[in-house]
């Protein structure tokens, strides 16, 4: 059986019932139309070519990453503006669980379960597992921030679409093109933010913190991670980026990047730099976020195995 014979196979099983159903009804209309006249010369079935056979391969293991890690909503900001200078009042703690809110944004922008129940203030309040105190502390800054809105008949909230974005970007009503956007994959930050909430928590403000400088062909954190040529990319070392998210002490943030793990797995790999191993690059798990190829998730998710 030919490769390209082999990949119709794996199309047709890959098919949802629906789909198969219309493709079935349809051969079914024209053997019934022209199969009297053909007899047993004639056969339908489903064709692609060897490039359609690449390019469904390539969307099946993308979706089925997608998929695995609980699907995603787009994570935006500003160019290499950083999360501090973005958002002045947040904290880092802050940060950490605006992303946790983030995995909840509905395809209209209301904050809501994945069963489409509404998340109001007192909802989110529990979702976060704050104090009172802290969550109404919390709870005014995103407000303030614009992050959030309230909408005024039944106190619904809603995510500001330059912050997170469910659903086709090209089809928004925002204008939204000048931001840079990435997938944050939701099942991966809840687990992570359930198993560092508390003392914890402001940890996972890192990952947040560092989604402007990520290549997001290579998720290696870099001075021009807007670059689409791979080879002009320019990885940022630990230094720098130590500098740039406030850490006096390089060395603690290289602990607190080594230390954070989703299912024995390493969030950040910090591998040394080939031309001087005094300095380390870094590079996020694709598990968490990811925008690149088909090809560019095998490479990097093998550094993570």
């Amino acid at each position: 059986m030919s490769v390209v014979r082999k990949e119709e196979h794996r199309v047709w099983a890959g098919l949802t019932p629906k789909v198969k159903r219309g493709v079935i009804a349809q051969k079914e209309a024209i053997e019934q139309e022209v199969g009297d006249m053909l007899g047993d010369t004639l056969e339908i079935a489903i064709k692609v070519t060897e490039k359609q056979a690449h390019g469904y391969s390539a969307i099946n293991e993308i979706s089925a990453h997608e998929s695995e890690n609980g699907g995603f909503v787009f994570a935006l900001f500003d160019g290499c503006m950083t999360m501090s200078e973005r958002f002045p009042s947040l904290t880092q703690s802050d940060l950490a669980r605006l992303m946790l809110i983030g995995t909840y944004t509905g395809y209209n922008g209301r904050l809501q379960h994945d069963n489409g129940r509404r998340i109001d203030r007192k909802q989110l309040e529990r979702l976060l597992g704050m104090s009172r105190s802290r969550f109404s502390e919390l709870y005014r800054k995103l407000v303030d921030e614009a992050i959030l809105t309230v909408e005024d008949e039944y106190g619904d909230l809603y995510v500001n679409p330059s912050v997170f974005y469910r659903g086709v970007l090209k089809d928004s009503q925002y204008k939204l093109d000048r931001f840079r956007h990435t997938r944050m994959f939701r099942d991966t930050v809840r687990g992570l933010y359930e198993r560092y909430n508390g003392r914890s928590v402001k940890q996972l403000a890192i990952i947040y913190a560092v989604l402007p400088f990520v290549s997001f062909s290579t998720n290696i954190v870099c001075y021009n991670p807007e670059e689409p040529d791979e080879d002009r990319l320019q990885p940022m070392d630990l230094e720098r980026l130590a500098a740039l998210l406030h850490y006096q002490n390089t060395q603690r943030l290289r602990i607190a990047l080594e230390s954070i793990k989703l299912e024995g797995e390493p969030v950040f790999y910090l591998p040394h730099n080939v031309r001087d191993r005094r300095k380390k690059r870094i590079i996020i798990n694709p598990r968490i976020v990811f925008a690149g190829s088909a090809e560019k998730l095998a490479a990097i998710k093998v550094l993570f195995n």
